[in-house]
């Protein structure tokens, strides 16, 4: 019989997944979310391919941290491998959302970041949401969702950037992906993500020439919210 913080975790994820089509941010199969039990080592996430009015919790897949499907005759996502390099390199997230929603893919087929141009935004990342570099075409060749894995980190790493801060990247010419603490929350940034790239592609039309917001206000906006002395909400809010 199968551990119950397994089930519970495969149960976490449809909802999670679930919940992609009732914000709007996937159509058909477009999208995965993930979630991962650090203790065992193992993630839950949607099956490859699958409708999601078609499928039930039962249908999520657990795979392990090596790429090992431990219970289903389903494979899982295409971008399973993806999720497996976020997970490992960046050890404090606990759940992974990929969708290709309007806005935000906008922006990664452009090849364009999301800069801060409003309180929105720096209330839930502190500062641009970055875009990747394009995909060599050695690495598309190689492993494809493990490459593009490693161009996000690879992303985070080179500028320096704080993953627990700045909870999504948009991929160059693909969609974004976000994480969270689980993958209910990894979905919830997912949301958060596309108002936001819609927000700032509308402002960019009613002002193409409009400044990031001064950093002051960025960080009395986010620190005020996620900060050691925050303020913003109800005590017994995380």
């Amino acid at each position: 019989m199968m551990d119950k913080k397994l089930l519970d975790l495969k149960k976490e994820v449809y909802f999670a997944n679930k919940r992609l089509v009732e914000e709007d941010l996937v159509i058909f199969t477009f999208g995965n979310v993930s979630g991962i039990d650090r203790q065992q080592g193992i993630i839950a996430i949607k099956p490859s391919g699958v409708d999601y009015d078609k499928i039930s919790w039962q249908d999520i897949v657990l795979v392990s941290l090596e790429g090992q499907v431990i219970d289903s005759s389903l494979k899982p996502s295409s971008d399973t491998k993806t999720h497996l390099k976020l997970y490992r390199e960046f050890p404090l997230i606990g759940g992974v959302a990929h969708t290709h929603s309007r806005y935000a893919s906008s922006f990664a087929q452009a090849k364009l970041s999301v800069k801060c141009l409003g309180t929105t935004h720096a209330d839930y990342f502190y500062g641009e949401i970055p875009c990747t570099e394009l995909i060599s075409d050695k690495a598309i060749e190689q492993d494809y969702e493990e490459e593009t894995g490693i161009l996000i980190v690879d992303t985070f790493n080179t500028t320096k950037l704080d993953y627990m801060q700045i909870k999504a990247c948009l991929v160059a010419g693909h969609g974004p992906f976000t994480w969270g603490s689980n993958a209910d929350d990894a979905g919830y940034m997912s949301k958060v993500l596309e108002e936001i790239a819609r927000q700032n592609f509308l402002t960019q039309l009613l002002n193409p020439d409009v400044e990031p917001l001064k950093k002051t206000l960025q960080n009395k906006h986010y620190f005020r919210k996620h900060g050691k002395d925050a303020y913003y909400g109800q005590d017994h809010q995380d």
